[in-house]
């Protein structure tokens, strides 16, 4: 199955769930599976898998690190220690 289509098998039954509900029970149940058929316990990883990051708004942007500005003589301590 699909991610698409286990996503709308979901929402058919369960209307009111969100995708973040969906993936965080998909992979409940990944977890909790006491040996299932390996083609469901697959397809229940995919899916969670390729799900866990997308939000339902849209992808989240990426914001750049800021770099930390270190002291120069704490730095030569630091240095010195090792």
């Amino acid at each position: 199955m699909k991610p698409k289509a286990l996503l709308a098998a979901v929402r058919e039954r369960h209307p009111e769930a969100t995708r973040i509900e969906v993936v965080h029970t998909a992979f409940y149940a990944l977890t909790e599976s006491h040996g299932g058929s390996p083609e469901h316990d697959r397809d229940l990883h995919i899916f969670a898998i390729t799900e866990r990051g997308l939000d339902e708004d849209g992808p989240v942007k990426a914001s750049k690190l800021r770099k930390i500005e270190w002291d120069r003589k704490a730095a030569s301590a630091v240095q010195a220690a090792h």
